[in-house]
């Protein structure tokens, strides 16, 4: 029995042209499609069944991401701006236009009262969600190139960017942390204990960093990240990380030893964004225009009895 996933359980067309980023929700029960075609869709991963398209947004949505009641849903895209949906009725609550440049990433603070986004103009930007305010509450603008990645986990926010470096920044000690790693971090996730941080940077490098103390406690290559903005994840279970690659597989690593334990093959040739499934061995994977959710080969309820 395999503890990670290996098989291909469903494939869905979302005919949005191509998916930019797949996103689970909060509980893993639905996944959000970023599309080219200036749409954000919810999906039901399991029945491959589509529940609801938000558009609105002026240009490609890059990034979205989903609030933890799943009343919300935040959207950044070309359009340099950051677009909050209602899940229920698919209208725009907010619309946030202060950024220069594309917004690549987008997060919601744990309570789902502000969103964090994160641009090619160099800054994050926060924006209360429950005022009627049309600036940001901070504008965080350290990094020296494009900001590409974000992630939130309790007080903490965690950068990445394209000058090379991630930096950490503690809401409750006002205090803010640097890690340089040579190239552009294109994938920056906090591991889901909390203590350590994955990021994925460019040249087909995964490192496992500590949040404490900066060291490195693992790196997994054998991937191939040249040209793309490639995600990085660790699963659920803390004993496997999944990267994306621009050879048709998406590769996943041993967490403790860097082996690579399986490579799940794709049709395209590019599988720039994934995601783990918070509570289940699962991963969603995006490539061209189509998604595809993959499945330990014991999950009994995505392959039946």
């Amino acid at each position: 029995m395999s503890k990670y996933p290996t098989i291909r359980a469903r494939v869905i067309d979302c005919k949005q042209g191509a998916v930019r980023a797949v996103r689970y929700n909060v509980d893993g029960n639905y996944c959000i499609t970023c599309g080219s075609d200036k749409t954000v869709k919810l999906w039901n991963p399991l029945k491959s069944s589509l529940l609801k398209t938000y558009s609105g947004t002026g240009n490609e949505v890059l990034d979205a991401a989903s609030s933890s009641d799943n009343s919300q849903i935040a959207a950044g895209g070309a359009d340099k701006a950051c677009t909050v949906f209602d899940v229920e009725t698919g209208k725009q609550l907010r619309r946030w236009r202060t950024h220069g440049a594309q917004v690549n990433a987008v997060a919601f603070n744990e309570e789902s009262s502000v969103v964090f986004s994160g641009s090619m103009d160099c800054t994050m930007q926060a924006f209360d969600c429950r005022s009627r305010s049309e600036k940001p509450i901070q504008i965080f603008n350290e990094s020296t190139d494009g900001v590409i990645s974000i992630d939130v986990n309790g007080h903490e926010i965690v950068a990445g960017s394209a000058d090379g470096n991630y930096r950490i920044y503690s809401v409750r000690d006002g205090t803010m942390t640097i890690d340089f790693m040579g190239d552009s971090v294109n994938s920056i996730s906090f591991t889901p204990d909390g203590n350590c941080i994955l990021a994925g940077v460019m040249g087909g490098m995964v490192r496992l960093m500590d949040k404490s103390s900066g060291k490195l406690l693992a790196s997994y290559k054998g991937h191939q990240n040249t040209d793309y903005k490639l995600d990085c994840r660790v699963l659920q279970s803390i004993e496997h990380v999944a990267s994306g690659s621009e050879d048709g597989f998406v590769y996943i690593y041993s967490l403790l030893d860097s082996h690579i334990v399986s490579k799940l093959e794709h049709p395209s040739k590019v599988i720039h964004s994934l995601a783990s499934h918070p509570k289940k061995e699962r991963l969603v994977t995006a490539a061209g225009q189509m998604i595809y959710l993959w499945v330990a080969d014991d999950d009994a309820e995505v392959l039946g009895e």
